[in-house]
């Protein structure tokens, strides 16, 4: 890179000033509606702990897409989900879902709700399965890998850079993710950084009680409700993306904090904080 990116320091204000309150005049769909893709035959977990997460982060409606028995784990965890397509403001895909899509016939049909990400152009996050999709689509994209899912989507646009060589300098790989795909990328580690092109965000170190199953999806969930929310002011101003997504990393940090207490945590647990901190912060 031609020059060292400073990183801007992410803090509580910040976040409290991507969270959207409601007003007397709001109602369900005018609050977002998230679209939601995640979980599959190999990995259902990651459909419950997606769609529990952005429902306690709080949004106006979920629509969660399965054409399988997904919907019924879902719904058995939170009745308050759709389960049938309809219009939506953000979208969350790939959770739980192998990128490989032959690998079996329900993950085939995984990538193949995926179309619908191109037929309602809104902000989308991309995790996991869909992370191939990254520079494919018009609307704005953010992309949620740790250092080896990044090594092998930068090597698919003939960038070669192994897990290493990107966990040695963080930040630089995020910007250059970032302007080489154009996309906004929250690049997770031990110090998550999100980039969009030259903008650099750094959050606080977090907790390595973080690193467990499940957690990354519980990550997707915040930060699918916090861009169905904004999904005005993301359209209004491309930075507000990278804004949103450094305040659900903070979020999933502070409830993954509130939840261990200095002791191990499992994913499941951080969604029974999540609301507690939101209030937090907005208060």
């Amino acid at each position: 890179m031609a020059k060292e990116n400073v990183a801007r320091k992410w803090s509580a204000k910040d976040s409290a000033r991507c969270i959207i309150t409601p007003s007397a005049l709001d109602h369900k769909y005018s609050r977002g509606t998230l679209g939601v893709i995640t979980g599959s035959a190999q990995y259902p977990g990651a459909a419950v702990l997606t769609t529990s997460a952005a429902l306690a982060t709080g949004l106006g409606a979920l629509r969660f897409h399965s054409s399988s028995g997904l919907a019924h784990l879902v719904l058995h965890q939170s009745p308050e989900a759709l389960v049938q397509p309809g219009p939506v403001t953000a979208w969350i895909a790939g959770s739980g879902i192998d990128s490989r899509k032959n690998k079996d016939f329900s993950t085939w049909l995984r990538h193949r709700w995926f179309k619908l990400l191109q037929r309602q152009s809104v902000p989308t996050l991309l995790d996991a399965g869909s992370l191939y999709l990254a520079g494919k689509l018009d609307q704005p994209t953010l992309i949620t890998p740790h250092v080896g899912e990044l090594s092998k989507l930068l090597a698919l646009h003939g960038i070669i850079a192994s897990s290493e060589i990107i966990e040695s300098n963080p930040q630089e790989w995020a910007v250059r993710a970032s302007q080489s795909l154009g996309v906004t990328v929250l690049l997770k580690g031990s110090t998550t950084y999100v980039a969009q092109d030259d903008y650099l965000i750094e959050l606080p170190k977090g907790t390595p009680w973080l690193a467990t199953a499940g957690s990354g999806d519980v990550l997707a969930g915040i930060i699918g409700a916090l861009i169905a929310t904004n999904y005005i002011e993301i359209l209004n101003d491309p930075k507000r993306l990278a804004d949103i997504a450094a305040a659900g990393a903070f979020i999933h940090n502070r409830a993954a904090l509130a939840a261990s207490d200095g002791g191990p945590i499992s994913a499941s647990t951080l969604i029974d904080e999540i609301q507690q901190i939101v209030t937090k912060l907005l208060k």
